[in-house]
């Protein structure tokens, strides 16, 4: 089960990177919707990277990665709801978010990295 999970989990995050992008391209017209598009997938791809990725150095531990978590499938699923996409947006985040229960309640999330050398 946990290859599925965590499987499931990554998809999750590609749908993410995507629904950024998404609201990059409708947030702006021009050009310049480009530019928006990858740098909200950058920064995006930065916080995920930085906070709750499995292989980060500075991932951090629960319950503060949850909320991390949390709040990055939510400002996905909001930014596919700016574009339009609202039902597939809710679906996004009410996927990751039961996703991160199921795999903290069978205990399949790598620890943090903290405090490791």
């Amino acid at each position: 089960m946990r290859p599925v999970n965590l499987a499931f989990r990554f998809a999750l995050e590609l749908a993410a990177l995507a629904a950024f992008a998404t609201w990059g391209l409708h947030a702006v017209g021009g050009p310049a919707r480009l530019a928006l598009a990858a740098a909200a997938v950058l920064a995006a791809a930065a916080v995920w990277g930085r906070w709750a990725a499995p292989a980060s150095r500075h991932r951090l531990a629960d319950p503060a990665r949850l909320l991390v978590e949390v709040a990055f499938f939510t400002a996905a699923g909001a930014a596919l709801g700016i574009t339009g996409r609202g039902v597939l947006g809710a679906a996004l985040a009410v996927a990751a978010v039961a996703n991160a229960g199921l795999l903290r309640l069978l205990h399949q999330t790598a620890p943090s990295k903290e405090g490791r050398p």
